[in-house]
């Protein structure tokens, strides 16, 4: 549904949950639990306070979650290029472009809405910290013609 990027997708964070001995019934809870805590944890530590995805969970008990391992997927030989900030410019941009257009055609969920402009926030951001970096140089041409006005 073009919410995320996976190009965009640097590393992963699992939870295993040891399901073998409770009935289809009760791996279902667990699992509603399980994610249920995890949405609220993933939001809480979110610089936006939110997360991106179309639909929420439904509310459950908040568990405790095992311990979580989290390690990068990308090979070392291409994680310098896909973590550069103009592409990541470029490939955002293109997203939100995506998610918007899907958005116009469709009927779609106040969460689908929720999820464009946290990903608009994420571009801007990206946007004002690359920005940020070139601050004060002396061959920025924007530089040049504020100067002289």
């Amino acid at each position: 549904m073009n919410v995320l990027d996976p190009f965009e997708v640097a590393e992963i964070c699992v939870w295993p949950i040891d399901l073998a001995t409770l009935s289809k019934e009760e791996k279902k809870a667990e699992l509603n639990r399980a994610e249920y805590s995890l949405y609220l944890k993933v939001i809480e530590e979110s610089s936006f306070k939110a997360v991106l995805n179309e639909k929420k969970p439904g509310i459950t008990t908040v568990i405790d979650l095992p311990e979580s391992y989290r390690g990068r997927i990308i090979p070392d030989d291409i994680f310098p290029q896909r973590k550069h900030p103009d592409v990541r410019l470029a490939r955002r941009a293109n997203t939100i472009a995506a998610l918007a257009r899907v958005i116009s055609e469709r009927k779609v969920t106040k969460a689908l809405r929720t999820t464009l402009l946290i990903q608009a926030q994420r571009l801007e951001r990206l946007a004002a910290t690359r920005l940020a970096e070139f601050a004060g140089t002396p061959d920025d041409p924007i530089d040049q013609l504020e100067s002289s006005d």
